[in-house]
Order: structure tokens, then sequence, then C-alpha cells
């Protein structure tokens, strides 16, 4: 006789099995409604953002609110913003543009310069454009810290994302190194010779003479003096909310620079359980990059060694053709996998290029190498969209998957807009393959306390019933 219980928990799985087909069929009713999709992603839980660069999120409406306030002066002919007056120029104070009554029309060209909003899509390179953003605002963007983590969590909330994992301030460190910089030529040296042996050794050497001259104080100090406060005193994590940081490097330096920013990074990382990771920041087709690429690789490679339990996503593979040389686009996410031992790989675009893609894409699968999808920025700076996009191959072979949005303050998006391009644009995707990828921003962030992780998993669950119950036809 079957017992009871047995009966009750297969009434249950039928029950869950028809509800669940009922939500699937309602998705697939509005694939091709735009605003009905965009109501639907507006409501559903989102999980985490695992690609989110805090200075790229804000709108650029509070950095301009900040230096109005605070009375910026401005270069009429540039656009060029600075707290003290420069000598020379066509400078005037934000007060007195407003005192001639043409402050609401600065406004608007500062938002056009530190966004992408009205762009035409002829007149200049989207991808100069999207990064150039970035150094135009770029000393407001740490001012208020406090306000900017802030906006991100309220706008958060009010999405359903319950998690984010963002490219914060990465710690500075002014300690001098000059004399080490004649390193740099023969770790270039290694490079051309792919020699990872000897371009290891010598970065072992150089780990123990950086390290000598304190540079992990300058994790030290910013762990404490400037997250924490900031994390703790804002009350940023609650019921609803959570947020962890990585810690970054930018690879446009020079091979010194970069080592010790790297080695900053990941003591910050190492030394509190509000830096998840870090990661490598900057154009990848920059001069610099490219020419550094895999040196940049091996870095991370030793300081994987030296870091074990540090873990790290890496910008790979942010690159189209026509952009760079063919050739360039055959080892970027390879290197970042196989030398440098990356956790997650952001954007991954350029897979379908790679050498051995079939073999790099099982690996990944395998090894459970999850790709940050940014949809919406892989769009505007690489003009890369709809069956140019490797989603499709990266789900062939079960390479696990987050959706994310990079930089939606500059990009004037958010995180339901991409969502509702992923439903609109692969047809093939279910709505449990879309559910599947807002689990897998839990189970492949880089939270260390599992007792978190597990809360978090526990109120996506109970998030997603609710709003499940919420879909129109829906036996309540």
């Amino acid at each position: 006789m079957i017992s009871r219980v047995l009966i009750c928990l297969l009434l249950t799985i039928n029950s869950t099995t028809v509800f669940s087909q009922n939500v699937s069929d309602y998705f697939e009713k509005i694939r091709n409604d735009n605003a009905s999709l965009t109501a639907f992603f507006s409501q559903m839980p989102k999980g985490g953002d695992l690609h989110h660069h805090y200075s790229g999120s804000i709108y650029a409406e509070t950095f301009i609110n900040y230096v109005v306030q605070h009375d910026f002066v401005i270069n009429r002919k540039t656009l060029k913003v600075s707290d003290k007056v420069i000598p020379g120029g066509d400078w005037v104070n934000f007060s007195t543009l407003e005192n001639e009554g043409t402050l609401p029309d600065y406004k608007q060209k500062l938002i056009q310069k530190w966004s992408i909003k009205d762009y035409n899509h002829i007149d200049y390179p989207s991808d100069k454009l999207f990064f150039e953003t970035f150094s135009n605002f770029g000393s407001v963007s740490r001012a208020e810290l406090d306000k900017g983590l802030l906006e991100i969590k309220n706008r958060a909330i009010k999405e359903n994302v319950s998690y984010i994992e963002t490219l914060f301030v990465y710690p500075s460190c002014e300690k001098k190194l000059d004399d080490l910089a004649k390193f740099g030529t023969i770790l270039r040296v290694h490079q051309a010779k792919k020699d990872t042996a000897d371009c290891l050794h010598l970065l072992d050497s150089l780990y123990t003479l950086i390290h000598a001259r304190g540079v992990q104080e300058c994790a030290v100090e910013f762990n404490n003096q400037t997250l924490s406060k900031l994390h703790n005193g804002l009350t940023i994590d609650d019921a609803q909310f959570t947020m962890r940081y990585q810690s970054y490097v930018v690879r446009t330096l020079e091979p010194i620079e970069v080592f010790k920013s790297m080695i900053v990074a990941f003591e910050s990382a190492a030394n509190s359980p509000l830096v998840v990771g870090v990661n490598i920041a900057a154009p990848e087709d920059n001069e610099i990059a490219l020419s550094d690429y895999w040196l940049h690789m091996v870095m991370f490679k030793l300081c994987h060694a030296k870091y074990p339990t540090v873990k790290y996503s890496l910008h790979a593979g942010e690159l189209a053709l026509g952009l760079v040389k063919p050739e360039e686009l055959t080892w970027h996410i390879n290197s970042a996998v196989h030398i440098a031992g990356a956790n997650r790989i952001g954007h991954g675009v350029d897979i379908a290029y790679e050498a051995n893609c079939y073999d790099l894409l099982h690996y990944m699968s395998k090894q459970k190498i999850a790709v940050e999808i940014n949809l919406f920025s892989n769009e505007f700076i690489l003009k890369i969209k709809d069956d140019k996009h490797p989603i499709n191959l990266y789900k062939n072979f079960n390479v696990p998957m987050v959706i994310c949005t990079d930089d939606a303050g500059v990009l004037r998006t958010n995180h339901t807009d991409q969502f509702v391009l992923l439903a609109q644009r692969y047809k093939q995707l279910s709505y449990n393959d879309i559910k599947n990828f807002v689990f897998n921003s839990i189970h492949y962030s880089f939270i260390e306390e599992e007792t978190v992780r597990k809360a978090l998993l526990t109120d996506l669950t109970r998030r997603f019933a609710k709003f499940e119950k919420s879909i129109p036809g829906i036996r309540k």
C-alpha cells in the first residue's frame, strides 16, 4: 500500500510540474511583446549581477549633481570638469552657468559625454566613446562613495536583484618602485619567447621585493579605512540585499605597476570577506593590453600560487573581428583559462575564433568555469548581437552562464533589459533555462561565507515561488 506521505509527495511534484509549465506557457505567449516581457522580467527575481563596475553603474546625473553642488569648474569648449580652476582656457564655475541660465544645457551636454545618451552610431566610434566616459568622470566617481553604493543598492532592490558583486574602487598604493622598472623589459623578453618558467621565476623574485616594500599595508588600509567603514556603516547587507566587492588591476600600465597593483588586489581579497575576488580591467584591444596580455596571465598564475584561496574573474575575449587582427581572437580566453586559471570569464565574446574552440568549451563545462554574459554592452562596444553572439555555443556545450549588466549607468540600461534582450533574441532558451541562469548567479558567485550563499539561494527560491504565483492565469 502506498503511504499517505508518498501520495502527498507525488501530488506535490505533479502540481509543481503543471504550475511550472503554466508559467512557461505564459512566457512563450508574450515572447514577442516587448512591453509584456519588460513587465515579466521587472518582477522576476534576478539573483545576482556578477559583472558590475561600480563607477560605470552610477548614472551620470548623480555625478553631475555632485559637481554642481560643489561648484566645480567646467571648460566650455572641452566640457572637462575640475575641482580647481586651471589657468588658460574657457573655464567657468557651475554657479556662473546657473546665473547665466545655461546650466540645464551644460547638464545635458555632460550626460551625453559621461554616458551613451543620444549617441547616433555615426559620428564617433562606439567603443572609444564608451571607454572615454570613465576618464571623463573619473575623479568624480570616487567622491561620495556612500551615496553611490546606496544608489546601486536601492536600484537593485527595486529591480528584484538580491546580490551584486561589483568591481569597486581599487586600493591605491603610492609605494615607489622606480628602481624595479628595468625588470619590465626583461619580463617582456620572456613574453616574446613565451618562456613561462623563466617568467614565473623572475615574477617570484619580484613578488618578494615588492612585498618587502610594504604594499600589503595599502590593502589593509583600504579594507579597514574605506571599504569596511562604508559597507558596515551604510548597512549595505540586509534581508533584501547583499553586496560583495572585487578588486582589480588596470591592464594598460607598465608591467611592474600592473604587478604591484595585482599583489595589492590579491592582498585585499585575501584579508577581507567583503573583497571576494580580483579582476583585470580596461580595453582589451589597447596597445599595451594586447602586447602584455600573455604576461598578465602569467602574473595571475603566480599570484594564484601565492594566494590559492583567492578567486578571480578575467575580462577575456571582449574582442571582435575588425577591432583587432584575426590572430588576436584565437588565444585570449584559452590563456585566461589555461595559464591564469580564471574561475569565471567576463564577456568571452570571441570564443568561436579561439584555437581548439571545442576542447576549450568542453574544459570550461567540465571545470564549471562560468561566463558572464553582457548582451547590451557587447552590442554597443563590439557590435556583436543576435547569432553573432556565442550564447548558443556556450549553451550547447553546457558552459554555465550568468546574465549581467556590465556598466548600466554609462549604457543607460538595467538588469531587466538584459533579460528582455535574452528572451527576444534567443528563442530556443526556455523559461527554465533563464531561471537556471538566475540561480547560477548565486552558485557561481565568489561569496566566501557559505551561510550567506545558502541564505541567498533560499531567499531566491522563495522569491520565485511568489513571482510565479503572480503570473496571469496561474491559480493562486
